[in-house]
């Protein structure tokens, strides 16, 4: 049987319905049978494994609170611990490559924190804060993600300006023997893009950056012996014949390498480009209407034949089947209710 576990928003604040964290078993046939929900703090809204499964950790939105669970044999989470991290509103962690240390990026605080994994799955104390300036005295940079290159050595750190801070990507280097991150390169984006998250091409050569205001995906050339960027396309998320706001949101690049796929919120659809092969560039193919709200967040199910969409505003997941030769999006009429989802893992 396969464990999904789904993150969400819980709080009036953020216009929530969210209970906590879900954990739903999926049978053969593809249903999906809620087993539990898990109370938390508030906003467990991003979610990930350490690198055997044997722990799951959320970020606690608008907080600054990170916690750490125990998976039982049923898949049932049992709490460990929860820490603070300096930094208001972490919204995306992930484990180094030896699963020693988690790194922790905050929106509102603009910094990225690291923190060990001890031998029981439990978070300690920040090893290292980095922070990230911003353009005025008292600014910072927006870090909205925190992702590793396939090979373990670099970080990526989209970060945004919102007036205060440096549109920009961050790439440090990691240490895994202390967890200790080093400035590499940065790479600066287009004013008013607001960079928000990157995915990366199997051979780790490739880097495609969504751009949330912006409503555009640029393209880079990753070196992954310098650890810098090299930017050669920005191709726009929306429709040309569409004149109305969007906030272009999460980003994926499908297993067979052919499509990348990014949402838009407000637009409330998900288009999908081709991937030249030889040159890495992107051509629009079509949009897919994410029959909810707000598409926060998609992922792929672990054989990249069906697309997974967390529509937050109208408490809805929708699964669609790929077309791996087309790249299109087909509704299978698998509809999940669930409140304010904003994350998904499998297990």
């Amino acid at each position: 049987m396969k464990y999904v576990y789904v993150g969400c928003r819980t709080t009036k604040k953020r216009n929530a319905r969210g209970q906590g964290i879900a954990l739903y078993y999926v049978r053969n046939d593809g249903s999906w049978e809620l087993a539990e929900i898990t109370k938390t703090l508030e906003n467990p809204s991003y979610l990930t494994f350490d690198r055997s499964q044997k722990y799951l950790y959320t970020v606690h939105g608008d907080l600054n609170n990170v916690s750490a669970f125990k998976i039982g044999p049923d898949g049932k989470l049992l709490h460990i611990n929860t820490i603070k991290v300096q930094g208001k509103n972490p919204v995306f962690i992930t484990p180094n490559r030896t699963n020693t240390f988690l790194f922790v990026a905050s929106l509102q605080g603009g910094s990225i924190a690291s923190l060990p994994i001890n031998a029981d799955g439990s978070l300690g104390n920040a090893v290292q804060v980095e922070h990230l300036e911003g353009i005025t005295q008292n600014g910072v940079s927006h870090a909205h993600q925190c992702l590793l290159d396939h090979s373990g050595n670099f970080l990526f750190v989209p970060t945004q300006g919102r007036n205060i801070g440096y549109e920009r990507v961050w790439i440090f280097r990691v240490n895994d023997e202390n967890g200790k991150l080093t400035r590499i390169s940065i790479t600066n984006a287009r004013t008013y893009s607001e960079p928000r998250h990157i995915a990366l091409s199997g051979d780790n050569t490739r880097a495609y950056l969504v751009n949330e205001k912006g409503n555009s995906v640029t393209y880079y050339n990753f070196d992954e012996k310098r650890g810098t960027l090299e930017p050669m396309q920005i191709i726009p998320s929306l429709p040309e014949s569409y004149t109305g706001e969007g906030q272009a949101s999460a980003i994926l690049v499908h297993p067979n390498e052919k499509f990348l796929y990014v949402s838009n919120r407000i637009h409330e659809s998900i288009v999908c480009y081709r991937i030249n092969k030889q040159t890495g560039f992107l051509s629009t193919m079509h949009y897919t209407p994410v029959l909810g709200k707000t598409p926060r967040f998609i992922t792929f199910d672990e054989t990249g034949n069906k697309l997974i969409v967390t529509n937050e505003d109208s408490d809805n997941i929708i699964i669609f089947e790929v077309n791996d030769k087309t790249g299109e999006l087909v509704y299978t009429g698998n509809h999940i209710t669930t409140g304010s989802p904003t994350c998904i893992i499998f297990k």
